[in-house]
Formats: structure tokens, sequence, C-alpha cells
């Protein structure tokens, strides 16, 4: 089921919320959860064993590892429920890609399993993980498996993130508050990412189907596509963490903040300062640091920053483009850390306009479903294989989609943004704002709506992680 449906906005989503807010405090959770399992069972019913194992697992280990910290058979435990809780997700997300692999080195002919890949196994391990191993570092376990359940499966970020970790909500599953104005807020916070999704990301998720499916590309049409897609995922994952979000808030929750501008960042090392935070703060917490970190000595955190970044490229997906995206990033973490940092520092404009080509250069090898084809994307940027600098069908679809691409380009600023705040720092100017905004947001419903009526293309990019 996706946010962006009839039936999660007109059907699923009232009824649990009246359900939700009926209830008194002491079954919010039970209900939550009995959404949040028919949430994913909705679209994924074979698998929601899977989740409830994984429930189990997580819940049983986590009290083990409470009892046992203190002493060496807590850190076995931590470290058998962090493996078990991996050997699901290599199972399904990686054993086909490793059986491929292993086939071709050494020309054996072993069998692919064939398993379909559970919506949301990357995010829901990690944060089974992530309440194990917080477990072991000291915060009490959750002595509720309707809690555990809860914090595991909660519908709002289940899916496709943003990752959420124990440790930031653990007081929220006893002791969360309710408020009209949290409410209201998370409403505006839950319509604005739905048309970032719905009004932005799915029209240049067309831009993007066009030129994979023509046979007139050009160097013009190359670039159309990485400026798009640059776009389309930035539009597309931060809608969904601001309609997941503002569900939380609705629902009492804080949840992480996951983005923060990415594309006005003067460094690679900024970007992903502001790109997927809490996917950048896990592998920090849960990776990086116990590796040693830059504790160690400079070469060592070279090659934990290699690691990393080879594990957030594999985290993406089972296919080579996605681990050389890894390294691609882990090499240029390596560089500016290095030496090229400080020159940066010396011109805004070139420093952020390095920046720019070089996450559109990563996002081509990361769209590519193949090495071939991120290869092939990637010279045609350059004019490789003889394509022409302008073509026809290039002209039209810039014509098309400028005013979407204009709009994508700007509101992936701050700009919109400052101009609201400064506007509610004059009393006449928020009160202008208060008067209208419940009529620009519920235009911008009806308008969302009309698109899903319509049926128009509606994907999630993140789903397929």
């Amino acid at each position: 089921m996706l946010f962006s449906s009839i039936s999660f906005l007109y059907y699923f989503l009232p009824l649990t919320l009246v359900l939700y807010f009926a209830v008194p405090r002491a079954f919010k959770n039970f209900i939550l959860l009995l959404a949040s399992l028919l949430f994913y069972g909705w679209g994924e019913p074979k698998y929601v064993a899977l989740m409830g194992i994984s429930i189990l697992l997580g819940y049983g280990f986590g009290l083990l590892v409470e009892k046992y910290r203190e002493k060496r058979a807590g850190k076995i435990l931590c470290a058998l429920s962090v493996c078990i809780s991996l050997s699901f997700l290599v199972c399904f997300k990686y054993a086909d890609f490793l059986i491929q692999n292993v086939n071709g080195i050494t020309g054996l002919q072993l069998s692919l399993l064939g398993l379909s890949l559970p919506i949301g196994i990357s995010f829901y391990t990690f944060q089974v993980i992530s309440y194990t191993v917080d477990v072991y570092r000291g915060e009490k376990a959750q002595k509720s498996l309707v809690g555990l359940g809860t914090y595991i499966a909660m519908f709002p970020q289940l899916i496709a993130g943003p990752i959420v970790r124990y440790s930031h909500i653990a007081g929220q599953l006893t002791g969360r508050k309710y408020s009209w104005h949290g409410a209201a807020w998370g409403i505006r916070r839950f319509v604005i990412g739905m048309g970032k999704k719905i009004l932005i990301a799915n029209q240049l998720g067309e831009l993007c189907g066009i030129f994979r499916a023509s046979q007139e590309k050009s160097v013009l049409f190359c670039w159309l596509y990485a400026v798009g897609f640059t776009l389309q995922i930035y539009f597309d994952f931060s809608g969904y963490s601001d309609m997941a979000i503002g569900l939380g808030k609705i629902l009492g929750f804080d949840f992480q903040e996951n983005f923060n501008y990415p594309y006005i960042s003067s460094s690679i090392t900024e970007f992903w300062r502001r790109w997927h935070i809490s996917l950048g703060s896990w592998f920090r917490d849960y990776v990086y640091i116990p590796l040693g970190g830059n504790r160690k000595g400079r070469g060592r955190q070279l090659f934990n920053i290699l690691v990393v970044w080879m594990l957030t490229g594999f985290w993406h997906g089972a296919a080579w483009n996605f681990i050389l995206w890894g390294v691609f990033f882990a090499v240029l973490l390596t560089v500016e850390k290095l030496w090229l940092l400080k020159k940066l520092e010396k011109s805004r404009l070139l420093s952020h306009a390095y920046t720019l080509f070089f996450v559109m250069l990563g996002f081509v090898i990361f769209n590519g479903e193949s090495l071939g084809q991120a290869f092939s994307d990637l010279a045609g940027l350059f004019g490789g294989g003889g394509l022409p600098l302008i073509s026809q069908e290039a002209l039209y679809c810039l014509s098309s989609f400028r005013n979407v691409l204009l709009v994508g380009a700007l509101g992936a600023t701050p700009l919109v943004r400052n101009l609201l705040r400064k506007l509610s720092e004059n009393p006449t100017g928020g009160k202008i704002r208060n008067l209208l905004e419940p009529a620009v947001l519920t235009l911008l419903l009806l308008i969302m709506t009309a698109y899903l009526v319509d049926g128009s293309f509606n994907p999630f990019l993140y789903f397929r992680f």
C-alpha cells in the first residue's frame, strides 16, 4: 500500500486514526501494531510471518542481552542476534547475486533461489539490529512485545525509512504526547511530502522513463536525464520521509529528520551529512565507529571509509553498480579528507558546482540497471558512443518538462522555506499565512487526489531497497 494512494488516504489512514485515538492510551500501541501489520500485509501478505519472526527474535534477544550484557555471554548474544538478522537480509536480498557471481567465477551452475525481495526489509532489519546493539550498550530492553513490535513494524516508516533508532524513541513508546498543534504540523508535513512525490517526483520519473525508452538519445538528452533523475530521487525519497515524519507526529512520535537540502552542499562530505541522514548516522554509529573510526590513524580511517561506503552501496541493492556507486563516493570522500576540502573553501560557487556535478554522476551510476548501462549513460554525458549534441526528442522533452525541472531545482533549495519564515515573522504576514495555508493545503490535496484517481505514474524508488 502506498501513502500516495486512494486506499491509504481515504480508507486505511482515517480508520486507523479513529481507532487509535478512540482507545485508551494503554491500547494505542496494540492498535498501531495491528494497523502496521495490516498495512504491510496489504502488499506483502506472505512476508508478514518473516516480520513477525524478526520481532520475536529481537524481543527475545533484547531481554537476554540486557540480562547478560555485563558478561561475555551478552556480547555473544548480541553478535548472534545481529548475525541472524543479517542472515535474513542476505538470504532474501543478496543470495541470488552471490550465487550468480560464484557461478560466473567458478563455472558452476548452482540454482538461484528466486526469492522475491520483501518490501522494506533493509529498513526494519537495521532497526532490529540497532535495538539489540542499543540494549547491549546500556539501553533498557523493551519488556512489552507489543511495544517492540510497534517500534519495528510502525507503518509510517516501515517500508522506506527514515531508519528510526530505538534509543531515539524508546521513551515515546510509552510516554508520547498528543496535541492539536502537533497533529496540524504533521498533516502539513504529510501533504507537502505527498506533493513532492506526486507533483514533482512522478513527473520527473516520466522524463527518465522516456529517456530510457528512447532510440534518439543525444548529449543534451543524457544531461536532461541526469538532472531529472537527480531531482526525482530527492523529491521521491525526501517526500516519503516528510510523509513518514508527518504521520509520526500525528501519532505522537518525533522521528529524526532525514534530509536537509543536500543539493546546496559545497562538498561531498557536506552532501552526505544532509542526504539520508538516518542511514548515514546508522553506518557511522554501528559500523564506522566500531571499526575504529578515525581513532587508529589516517590509513585505518581511510580503510574504514571504504568499508562503510561499499556496504552503503551494497545496502541499496544486490548489483555491482550499487557497489561501484559506494566506492565512487568513498574515493571522493577520501580525496576531500586528504587535501581537497581546504581548497573547496576558497570558492563557494566552484565548490557547489563540483558537488552537484559528481553527485549527478553518482546517481547516473546508481540508476543503471547494470554496470554496462551505467557506463553507457556516463559516456553519453560526454558524447560517448557517437551521440549527437542535440536531438529533436531531447528538445521536445526540454520544452515539455522545463517547468517541473525549474520547480524542482528551486524546491531543492531552502528558498521557499526562508520566504515563508520571513513572512511569518511579520505580524501581518503571519496572519495571512495562517489564513491561507489550510486552503492551499486542501487545494493541494484535491489536486493530488485527482492525479491518483487518474492512475498516473506513481512508483516509490526506495521500495526496491
